[in-house]
């Protein structure tokens, strides 16, 4: 049993890997689209929103139709779409009149798997027979993380060798990993979230609870957290702060997502000695702080050590918040998973959109961009704070129900 779902949460993990190919591998061209397309910032933007939007949709229709045609047959086509995108990227801009255009579709493409691959994952990883749900589900979004730094190190490394100009044939290589992976999903065991036969809440079930309101809150704000900092990164680092694309890639993006990582693998390695509830609203705090030292402080260094400490501070918001839920809610199923996925992924469109919008009100100033994103990791945080109160309130209840009982 042990080495059967191991082999099915290294597929999982590999999987979160093609979801940081996905949503971090374009955005390293940003200022290279920018150039040899002559697409303006307003259009960049559209790239991002749009990614997000489609993983969104995805989200929002996933939940009855995985049930229908089951999760492997689902995973896999999330890694079949992943490769198309990835290798349209490379063809489709030259092919077409209008290379926006072509650059649309393929991110329209990649980011169906995406979204498949997010609303899957985490319920696959939940259903695994592991102890320490928690420990599991932190250690799983790590590799989302591990994959971001990956992507940015390797891209780096390949750019200087081969030069910016054969982008396209970096795009062909990073299509080759989820056509690997989906070999593996198709051989992995996999489990159900329900026991003999029982069914998950339905959607409407689930609307009908207050606390699935404020959980879906916290997932918006903690996508908004992580994207709106981690998508315009290497372009802020690039012109904001008038580094090279190496520097800017290397410092911004990817000291990230190697420290976002580093957050989500010790909560995967000492969870069980952590308090979660702790640990996000710290973590919310230096959010903002960071958020702020990006954004007001007028010195480079310190601007991308506040990316960096951003990377940190974010890492336990989205496993964490999906944790909590699916303690919280009991028999969420597929449903509860999608719905907070869909969330998450508003939140990472929605985040980037406004730190754009903001910027190009501001004559394409990011700093004033990332200043107006600060609103999320505060919702986040008082999300945290208002289920701390709840639960505090509900141990309460029980205590004096028990001494009325006694």
């Amino acid at each position: 049993m042990k080495a059967n779902y191991q082999k099915t949460m290294t597929a999982c993990f590999i999987a979160y890997i093609v979801q940081a190919v996905v949503n971090n591998f374009a955005p390293l061209l940003f200022v290279t689209f920018q150039t040899s397309f002559h697409i303006p910032l307003s259009q960049i933007t559209v790239l991002i929103t749009f990614n997000f939007l489609v993983q969104l949709t995805v989200d929002a229709l996933s939940a009855g139709m995985i049930d229908r045609i089951g999760y492997r047959a689902s995973i896999i086509l999330a890694h079949i779409f992943s490769a198309a995108g990835l290798l349209l990227l490379a063809v489709l801009p030259e092919l077409l009149p209008n290379a926006f255009a072509g650059l649309l579709i393929s991110v329209c493409v990649y980011a169906i798997g995406g979204g498949l691959i997010e609303v899957l994952i985490s319920p696959i990883i939940e259903a695994c027979p592991t102890d320490h749900k928690e420990k599991a589900m932190s250690l799983l979004h790590s590799f989302y993380c591990w994959g971001q730094v990956g992507v940015v190190l390797l891209s780096t490394i390949f750019f200087a060798l081969f030069g910016i100009s054969n982008w396209k044939v970096l795009a062909f290589l990073w299509a080759l990993l989820p056509a690997f992976n989906l070999f593996l999903f198709a051989k992995a065991p996999l489990y159900s979230l329900h026991g003999d036969g029982a069914k998950g809440l339905t959607i409407r079930e689930l609307f009908s609870r207050k606390v699935f309101w404020v959980f879906m809150l916290m997932m918006v704000s903690a996508g908004a957290s992580e994207q709106s900092v981690s998508q315009w990164a290497s372009t802020f680092a690039e012109q904001g702060l008038g580094v090279s694309k190496a520097v800017g890639d290397l410092a911004g993006p990817m000291a990230f997502a190697a420290l976002m990582g580093t957050a989500r693998l010790i909560y995967g390695r000492y969870g069980d000695r952590i308090n979660l509830d702790r640990f996000m609203k710290y973590n919310c705090i230096l959010c903002i702080v960071s958020y702020a030292c990006i954004a007001l402080v007028p010195v480079p260094v310190l601007g991308l050590a506040g990316c960096a400490v951003c990377g940190f501070s974010v890492g336990i918001l989205w496993p964490g918040t999906f944790s909590k839920a699916s303690a919280s809610i009991k028999g969420g199923g597929t449903a509860l998973f999608a719905l907070l996925a869909l969330a998450g992924d508003l939140g990472c469109s929605a985040g980037p959109a406004l730190a754009g919008f903001l910027s190009s009100e501001f004559h394409n100033d990011l700093r004033a961009g990332i200043f107006g994103a600060i609103l999320f990791p505060v919702l986040l945080l008082a999300g945290v704070i208002f289920l701390q109160r709840r639960e505090r309130l509900q141990v309460i209840r029980e205590k004096r129900s028990k001494q009325r009982k006694a």
